[in-house]
């Protein structure tokens, strides 16, 4: 089941929110390429992270699962948010440079299903880069933050479902060291965490950060199928009158 979008809100404006962000998007930067032109969406809830890259993005793009909900992003500006369902994305084929997965993969339904929508809407040498909890990892047991919810992998069980939707697993990435806790001392010394874990623990992180490349040599199987979903709008919104629509 996944986390409500009020939760997943509220975490990332607390204190230790915006310490795992932080954390998170330093791991994501150290294996992120700028690609020219690039077309990006952010499937889960990716927002905190697709505000840092966006700047060098020819259209960037969120989408939110159904069972989440969704919000609009940017904030101030055109909102670029879907409300999707993550196995029938709502792209046609090969249309997206780079999919960035996260608060995503861990709550699928089916997870090859949603790796295989991942990589028809990526273009031929198209990226894709997951952010999932490390099931040896801490943040996986504490309830108290989203990596705690869902279904957490090992590395080999990441590299393994990559491979079986036809992706080339390649660079990898660790971060979220230091303890989720609450507690304002034990935040202060999280430098002092995050170097030890790099360099004693590294199979202990709270989150596995992986880059895959959409294969293309290999056939990908996929059966004939209707929209097994719908949505079902409880009222029809009208809008409110502009003052354009007055005049």
């Amino acid at each position: 089941m996944s986390v409500d979008i009020v939760d997943l809100r509220q975490f990332y404006h607390s204190s230790l929110g915006r310490l795992a962000e932080h954390s998170i998007a330093m791991a994501l930067a150290s294996l992120w390429a700028r690609l020219p032109e690039e077309r990006l969406v952010g499937l889960g809830y990716a927002v905190p992270y697709l505000d840092r890259f966006r700047a060098d993005t020819e259209r960037t793009f969120a989408f939110m699962p159904a069972g989440q909900g969704a919000v609009n992003w940017p904030v101030g500006e055109l909102s670029s948010t879907a409300l999707v369902f993550d196995e029938e994305l709502p792209l046609p084929d090969s249309s997206i440079d780079r999919v960035l997965m996260v608060h995503s993969l861990e709550f699928a339904e089916n997870p090859r299903e949603s790796l295989k929508e991942a990589w028809r809407v990526l273009a031929p040498g198209g990226r894709l880069v997951i952010v999932v909890p490390n099931r040896r990892g801490v943040w996986a047991r504490m309830e108290h933050t989203p990596f705690g919810s869902g279904r957490p992998y090992s590395r080999s069980q990441l590299t393994t479902l990559l491979r079986e939707a036809n992706f080339t697993p390649g660079a990898t990435a660790e971060a979220l060291f230091f303890p989720p806790s609450k507690i304002k001392t034990v935040l202060k010394l999280r430098h002092i965490f995050e170097r030890m874990g790099r360099r004693f623990w590294p199979v202990f992180s709270g989150v596995l950060v992986l880059e895959a490349q959409k294969r293309l040599y290999q056939g990908l199987p996929v059966a004939a199928r209707s929209s097994r979903r719908v949505f079902v709008p409880v009222l029809t919104p009208q809008g409110v009158r502009t003052t354009r629509d007055r005049s």
